[in-house]
């Protein structure tokens, strides 16, 4: 099977030893290694209906067709391999690199993904989120999304208090960190010309008590209840050390419609983010359809449904 990742994927690794341990020929490959690192080839056409060639790592040598599985994970940024290069020539390698042999990677017949990439960039916008949750029941909180200063000022006023939180982050400065924009409370009197720039997601703030994560590998559900010190808007921004875990059940009428989010956007793993409130209500915030987990108390059970997730349909 294939690993689809960076070297520094701790999480990657837990799901990687589970498989080793059933004897599963594990590839791990960064396709941002491209060049002396990842050398492939590919070829289709005549009597062949489906891509057939090798790919090379300098310490694995797989036929492409032999693949049966793909965990694809989170790989290195295309433009990190051809940082060396002019603007220009960067945008043209990476762009070839990411259709060229992540064509091919995302095209592998018959091979089980978790998740497919192209069903990763469907569920990963939140106005696309969002809407599915509202569509199948769940309770989401009421959202602008918009780079109309005075809509924002009138939501503002009339919802308040309210929140900011980015699409999508940071993007990775030049020496290769990133930096984090964490949900923030907003006044109206912060909004100003500059929304207009560009597109922002403003939310009615939820008045919650602590957080759930709920992650769903196939079939079975992990639930989490986090509680956080101080006000907690941000679960993430703080020391991740004084987060308190523990086990939440999920109602069966939120397991039912999280089972139903993940098969309209055909992935089979997805980590669930919900504000939880003193009457016991559950408001979804989003979905994170290749998100972390390593971190929660029972990464080592979660490692192992990943990996029976993986081999399911096809090892024996």
């Amino acid at each position: 099977m294939l690993v689809i990742t960076s070297a520094e994927d701790v999480t990657a690794n837990l799901v990687i030893e589970v498989l080793n341990n059933h004897q599963v020929r594990v590839v791990r490959v960064d396709p941002a290694d491209i060049g002396a690192g990842l050398v492939f080839s590919a070829s289709i056409g005549d009597d062949r209906e489906e891509w057939a060639g090798r790919l090379r790592t300098p310490s694995r040598d797989i036929a492409l067709e032999e693949v049966g599985a793909v965990y694809y994970r989170r790989p290195t940024s295309y433009s990190t391999r051809f940082a060396h290069l002019p603007a220009v020539e960067q945008t043209f390698a990476a762009v070839e690199a990411q259709h060229g042999l992540g064509g091919i990677l995302r095209s592998l017949r018959g091979a089980v993904y978790v998740n497919h990439p192209e069903a990763i960039s469907r569920a990963d916008y939140k106005p696309a989120q969002l809407q599915m949750a509202a569509q199948l029941g769940l309770t989401i909180p009421r959202t602008l999304i918009t780079n109309d200063v005075e809509h924002a000022r009138a939501f503002a006023a009339e919802h308040g208090p309210i929140i900011y939180k980015s699409f999508r982050g940071v993007p990775a400065g030049a020496d290769g960190r990133r930096s984090a924009i964490w949900t923030q409370q907003v006044t109206s009197a912060e909004l100003d010309d500059s929304v207009a720039v560009t597109a922002h997601l403003f939310q009615q703030e939820v008045p919650k008590t602590a957080d759930a994560r709920v992650t769903v590998i196939g079939r079975k559900m992990f639930g989490h209840r986090i509680t956080s010190p101080g006000s907690g808007l941000d679960w993430r921004s703080g020391d991740w050390e004084q987060l308190a875990h523990e086990p939440i059940d999920v109602s069966e009428s939120i397991k039912g419609a999280l089972h139903a989010y993940l098969a309209v956007f055909g992935l089979v793993f997805g980590c669930f983010d919900f504000a939880l409130d003193a009457a016991g209500g559950w408001t979804f915030i989003e979905c994170n359809p290749n998100g972390q987990w390593a971190w929660l108390p029972d990464a080592d059970a979660m490692a192992h449904a990943f990996a029976e997730l993986i081999l399911e349909g096809w090892w024996s």
